[in-house]
């Protein structure tokens, strides 16, 4: 009886925590084209209501004032650098984004995982929320260099976003012009600053954990299998990609982290931005989800399912081209690609009030009628 019960036990934690596993879903990825242009992108999935996320265009000594648990209250920063940034919740919260310095940010989901800073009161003047650090580094902060010696310097502490009645469970990928790319993350009340040179995040565990779990798939390969002859009878693959066999293909954030690690890692050669933006695409599209239970980031049983203005769990899909300061991405509702040109933007000369503007114009596929008229 004790026996069964035991086994019973870790079954059902094991559904738990696959459960759990599959409702956090964003990837994120770094492509470095053959000229050295450089690209960030990633998907976002949300899958309990919609992020009504805009284009937000920040200029040059816009204020902005950090979130504590005791208010708004925190550090006062003024931004040295332009942005244009993708919003969420009608707040102006940044969760992707690039300076006009070539610095791209973003937000990934880290459920359960981060513990920050301790807030002290008298710190108040020194500290922002995990919410407000995009906003944060791109900012103040030109290069990844520049950001390893001045975070450790302020405290980014949990506060609860009313939205989600929970503080933001949150780590970050940057990726700035050099190629370079980290991801930050707060364990145990203390900063770490991982270097990640193969351009890759998802989701929990740390990312520490992804790193060694990549060593579980060094068989992996872009080369077919070669053919085995055994007993005289000659076995050759059965299709192309044999290669790949063993590649996980579950949408868990550590089966996501390694495919996003292959296909980054067997890309075609890219002469230039052009090209990657083509791969940029065609690698985070194998990343899409479809709305319905525990299938994106948000699917718990604490948040609303209001679905009525989605299409999909993949809300957004982000291009950054950090080399040529130009923005690309597509949506839930329009799959083509729009595009932000950052060197046409003067930030210096937009007044002191944030713009934003709609990721589509009209929340609906704009399909070109190529009927040819044959009368």
């Amino acid at each position: 009886m004790k026996k069964s019960f035991q086994i019973s036990a870790i079954l059902t934690l094991c559904f738990a925590l696959l459960l759990n596993s599959t409702v956090f879903a964003c990837t994120g990825i770094r492509l470095i084209a053959e000229d050295g242009s450089v690209r960030y992108g990633r998907t976002m999935e949300w899958g309990a209501f919609d992020l009504f996320s805009k284009v937000t265009i920040v200029p040059q000594n816009y204020v902005f004032k950090g979130l504590t648990p005791e208010g708004n209250n925190g550090k006062e920063f003024k931004a040295k650098y332009g942005i244009v940034g993708l919003d969420m919740i009608n707040k102006d919260l940044l969760v992707d984004g690039m300076n006009e310095a070539g610095l791209a940010v973003g937000l990934f989901y880290f459920p359960s995982t981060p513990k920050y800073n301790e807030f002290k009161p008298e710190n108040a003047a020194n500290t922002i929320s995990a919410q407000d650090l995009v906003n944060y580094l791109l900012t103040q902060y030109s290069t990844i260099e520049e950001i390893k010696e001045g975070l450790p310097k302020i405290d980014v502490v949990g506060v609860v976003e009313a939205a989600i009645g929970i503080e933001v469970d949150s780590h970050w990928m940057v990726t700035d012009k050099t190629g370079a790319s980290i991801v930050i993350e707060y364990i145990n009340g203390q900063l770490v600053i991982n270097d990640a040179p193969l351009g890759v995040i998802t989701n929990a565990p740390t990312y520490d954990w992804h790193m060694n779990n990549l060593r579980n798939y060094l068989n992996l390969s872009f080369e077919g299998a070669p053919s085995k002859t055994i007993e005289g009878v000659k076995f050759t693959q059965t299709g192309m990609g044999s290669g790949m066999v063993g590649l996980p293909g579950d949408m868990t954030p550590p089966s996501r982290f390694v495919r996003a690690v292959a296909w980054t890692q067997t890309t075609r050669p890219m002469e230039n931005s052009d090209e990657s933006l083509y791969e940029m695409f065609r690698i985070l599209d194998n990343f899409n989800l479809t709305l319905g239970a525990d299938r994106a980031e948000g699917t718990g049983e604490m948040f609303g399912k209001d679905h009525s203005t989605m299409r999909s769990a993949t809300i957004w899909t982000t291009s950054w081209d950090v080399t040529n300061l130009v923005f690309d991405y597509h949506t839930q509702d329009n799959r083509r690609v729009q595009q932000i040109d950052l060197n046409n933007i003067d930030f210096s000369d937009m007044g002191d009030e944030l713009v934003r503007i709609p990721l589509d114009i009209e929340r609906t596929q704009d399909i070109l009628d190529r009927t040819p008229n044959l009368k």
